[in-house]
């Protein structure tokens, strides 16, 4: 099976209002964000910020933040949230893989399951090699991705259920469904994700379907790259709430620290 680049991996996110509906009210990651932002100096960056759901909390609590995302569209709302917020944020459209901000930090972080963007070994090596040229040494770097257990990596061929919620601008029902398909050799799990609109009758009146393909990186080899690209690992969590990682988890937490002197 072919290997999607991640360049054109963007098709769930054409529409960013489909995407805070979905996704907004998720704050699971926000407190220990929150909890290493209190030990940090100075600005903040925020890889792969979408439209500024970590961003913002953060910022509220008085912290600088870069928030760098290579989607324009994702980028505009996230200024059009901001805009009639007070707060220290700079939005940057830029390549996470290829970062250039002219400036270093004490603290790095993405969220959002961004890190299985990175579909390949090359690509991973570039982010990482991103985050440590942005970073001071001993500076931290957080971030988060699904747990390549058992179920998550069955493919079924059919339509699951995943959940449903209220369009906010229709107003209408929204299933949310998953078509999954895992190829074992490139680590990767091509999604179609397939929304169904119904009316106050239950009715269907729309149907919309995206793609998205992800990367599974196992807990061994995740070690192991980054202590190939000069990260020492000092906490790996099962899940944002700081659970030891274990053989039923869901997500894969890892607290990160760049190796001092690697400049």
């Amino acid at each position: 099976m072919q290997e999607k680049k991640s360049h054109y991996n963007f098709e769930e996110y054409d529409d960013p209002s489909l995407y805070d509906g979905e996704n907004e009210s998720y704050t699971s990651d926000i407190p220990l964000l929150l909890k290493w932002a209190s030990l940090t100096k100075g600005a903040i960056i925020d890889i792969a910020c979408g439209t500024g759901r970590a961003t913002i909390p953060l910022a509220r609590q008085g912290h600088h933040i870069i928030g760098v995302d290579v989607h324009k569209g994702m980028l505009d709302e996230a200024r059009r949230k901001f805009s009639d917020l007070h707060l220290e944020i700079d939005w940057v459209q830029q390549d996470c893989m290829d970062l250039n901000l002219k400036i270093r930090a004490d603290f790095i972080y993405t969220v959002g399951n961004s890190f299985q963007h990175f579909l390949t070994n090359e690509e991973q090596d570039k982010l990482l090699d991103s985050v440590s040229r942005h970073l001071n040494s001993d500076g931290i770097f957080i971030f988060g991705t699904r747990f390549p257990g058992a179920e998550e990596l069955v493919s079924t061929g059919t339509e699951e259920f995943w959940q449903t919620y209220e369009d906010a601008e229709s107003k209408l029902q929204v299933d949310v469904f998953c078509i999954s398909s895992y190829d074992p050799i490139s680590q990767i799990q091509h999604n179609t994700t397939i929304r169904k609109y119904k009316n106050e009758a239950g009715e269907e009146v729309k149907e919309k379907k995206t793609e998205i393909s992800l990367r599974y990186v196992f807990p061994r080899e995740m070690e192991r790259l980054l202590s190939m690209n000069g990260f020492k690992v000092l906490n790996v969590y099962g899940d944002w709430n700081e659970n030891p990682l274990t053989g039923e988890s869901k997500e894969m937490v890892y607290v990160c620290q760049k190796a001092g002197g690697n400049q």
